[in-house]
C-alpha cells in the first residue's frame, strides 16, 4: 500500500535498536509508534469559489479538503461517488480547511456546495464533478476527517502508541486498543438522551472525560487505530431500530473484519465497542453483536 507522506513519530531509542540490531525488534514484536497521515490543501486544484472552497489537490489520497468563509451560519459540501450515497458535510465559517473523505472509493463524483439562507433553506453555490482515482483503496480509513478528527499532537495518539506497545501482531494491537476504549470510557445516557443534530466527537475530550456516547466511542477508536496504521471504517446505521456508530477493521493477510472484535477462545467475533462496554459481554449482548442481521449500515466516515 502506497505510503502518502505521513508524519513518523519515531523514537531515538528505536532507531538505535535498529542501527544495533537489538533483541526488541525480533520478529514477535510490532512496532507501537504513531503513523499519522496529515491531509492537506495546497490549492493546486479547487472547486467551487469564495465563501466555499473545495481543496481536490489530494483526491488521490482519499480526501478533499473544505472550508467556508461567508456570513450565514453554515454550509454544506456534498459528495456523491459511485455508490451514489449523498454525504451531507455542514462547515461552520472557518478560516481552516476541513478533511472530507472519499468513503466510495475510485470514480465519478458529485461535488455540490450549498449555504445556509435561514432554517433548512440553503441556496446552491455551485455544482462540480471529480474523477477519482484512489492510490489505494484503504487511504481513506488512514486519514482523519471531520467525523475522526487527530493530529500528531493528539493526546489519542499518543495512547494508542503506549496501548499497543508490546503488540506482536495488527490482530493483537486491535484487540489491545479496543480492550482499552471499553475499559475506559463509560456511556452517557443523559448526553445521548439531550445530544442535538450535527453533533461531531471530540476524541481527546471523550479521552479526558472517561465518557461518551456510541459516536464517541467509534471515534476514539478509530482515531487510535489509524494513528496506528491499521485502516478504520467509523460506520453509522441502525443497530436494530437504534440509530448507531460502530467500526471495522483491516488487517493484512485477512482483510476487512465487520465491526470491532474480540477474541473469544475459539473465533474472532464480532464486537461493537459501545454494547460491549455495557453488556459486561454477556451471552445475549455477544450474540446479538455477532449477527450482522443486527446491523444495518448507511454511511462511511
Amino acid at each position: 500500500m502506497p505510503i502518502p507522506k505521513p508524519i513518523r513519530c519515531i523514537a531515538l531509542a528505536l532507531l538505535l535498536a535498529l542501527a544495533l540490531g537489538h533483541p526488541a525488534l525480533a520478529d514477535d514484536i510490532r512496532p507501537s509508534d504513531p503513523t499519522v497521515y496529515v491531509p492537506e490543501a495546497p490549492g493546486d486544484l479547487v472547486l467551487g469559489a469564495d465563501p466555499l472552497l473545495v481543496d481536490v489537490s489530494h483526491a488521490d489520497q482519499g480526501y478533499v479538503m473544505a472550508r467556508y468563509t461567508g456570513a450565514a451560519a453554515k454550509a454544506v459540501v456534498m459528495l456523491t461517488g459511485p455508490d451514489a450515497v449523498a454525504y451531507k458535510y455542514f462547515l461552520p465559517p472557518s478560516e481552516t480547511f476541513v478533511p472530507l473523505p472519499l468513503t466510495a472509493g475510485s470514480g465519478p463524483y458529485a461535488v455540490d456546495g450549498y449555504e445556509n439562507v435561514q432554517g433548512t433553506t440553503y441556496a446552491t453555490l455551485f455544482k462540480e464533478s471529480l474523477d477519482v482515482a484512489l492510490e489505494s483503496d484503504l487511504l481513506p480509513y488512514l486519514y482523519p476527517n471531520q467525523y475522526v478528527m487527530f493530529d500528531p499532537d493528539t493526546k489519542a495518539v499518543a495512547v494508542a502508541a503506549e496501548t499497543a506497545a508490546g503488540a506482536d501482531s495488527d490482530l493483537d494491537a486491535v484487540e489491545r486498543i479496543y480492550r482499552y476504549v471499553i475499559d475506559n470510557v463509560t456511556y452517557d445516557g443523559e448526553k445521548a438522551a439531550t445530544v442535538t443534530g450535527g453533533y461531531l466527537p471530540t476524541v481527546d475530550d471523550t479521552l479526558a472525560t472517561c465518557t461518551g456516547i456510541c459516536f464517541d466511542y467509534a471515534a476514539l477508536t478509530t482515531a487510535m487505530l489509524r494513528s496506528q496504521a491499521i485502516p478504520t471504517r467509523l460506520e453509522i446505521g441502525y443497530a436494530g431500530s437504534i440509530y448507531h456508530s460502530w467500526i471495522s477493521v483491516y488487517v493484512d493477510d485477512v482483510g476487512w473484519i465487520d465491526r470491532l472484535i474480540e477474541f473469544s477462545g475459539d473465533g474472532w467475533t464480532r464486537m461493537d465497542p459501545t454494547f460491549a462496554s455495557n453488556g459486561d459481554s454477556s451471552e445475549a449482548i455477544l450474540k446479538y453483536i455477532g449477527d450482522g442481521s443486527n446491523y444495518a449500515l448507511q454511511y462511511l466516515h
